[in-house]
């Protein structure tokens, strides 16, 4: 269930013509979330409220901590800032040294990893398909993100993430201050529905594409990862030993293709 993530305050604005006016202006609420097994706490990440459940798992997911729907129990909500995973009965919490989250912001979710290989999960690579996607289709999909952003539209600072069918259509849509964040909500939102993997669809960020994004599309197994704006050299890296294919600039009517272009229909007769 989403709670509200837009916060008010008072603020002085200067106008074009010089006139000065107090008025109260919306904004995007980031607090912090302890992540916790059982009663282990294992992370806190700074995220706008809302989805709660789903950010937890989604994290879990895309971090290696848990591969299969029925490793978890339940996931609830306990207090206004904190989230409680339960495992099922024999799994037990595996964390090695290089694990060790601690407070994660909401600008980068992986700062404070050592090296990439503490962060490089063993996620296997995208299996070949015959999946493709057609330009019309691509670049209607920043626009129908957008009108999906209900709080983007009232503070103009947040992020998004959606996953998509390859007709287009938006399966799920959240968001988050945090792009990382954005985007554990809506894989973990599809992991807790046994949705997984997400072999015929397509994610969408509204910002730009790093490594991590491009590791929690594969711990979903989504083969196509989208971003409005650039990718990273890392990112790039990744997609193309993961067998996946990234986009970036999606900015209709044109697109960048970093990897793996035979999934995307650039001949419109084909």
């Amino acid at each position: 269930m989403k709670e509200s993530g837009i916060g008010s305050q008072k603020i002085i604005r200067r106008k074009r013509d010089g006139e000065l006016e107090y008025l109260p202006d919306e904004l995007t609420i980031e607090e912090p979330l302890e992540i916790r097994v059982g009663r282990k706490p294992i992370a806190t990440t700074m995220r706008t409220p809302g989805h709660d459940e789903e950010l937890a798992a989604g994290f879990l997911l895309s971090e290696g901590v848990v591969r299969d729907r029925d490793q978890i129990a339940s996931v609830s909500v306990s207090g206004d800032n904190r989230v409680v995973v339960a495992f099922t009965a024999g799994v037990k919490l595996k964390l090695n040294s290089t694990k060790r989250f601690g407070t994660i912001s909401s600008s980068c979710g992986l700062c404070g990893k050592t090296s990439i290989d503490a962060i490089r999960q063993n996620f296997p690579e995208i299996p070949s398909t015959d999946i493709r996607v057609d330009i019309e289709t691509l670049l209607s999909l920043p626009g129908t993100l957008r009108n999906a952003q209900s709080d983007f539209a009232r503070t103009g600072g947040i992020h998004a993430a959606g996953i998509f069918g390859l007709d287009g259509k938006l399966k799920i849509a959240r968001e988050d201050i945090g792009r990382h964040n954005a985007v554990d909500k809506a894989v973990g939102r599809a992991f807790l529905d046994e949705l997984l993997p997400l072999e015929r669809h397509l994610l969408l960020v509204s910002g730009r594409a790093s490594f991590e994004i491009i590791q929690k599309a594969l711990a979903a197994g989504i083969p196509i990862v989208a971003a409005v704006s650039a990718p990273s050299s890392l990112a790039v890296e990744l997609a193309r030993d993961s067998n996946q294919t990234l986009i970036g600039f999606l900015r209709p009517p044109s697109f960048n293709i970093y990897t793996h272009v035979a999934r995307v229909i650039l001949d419109y007769r084909s």
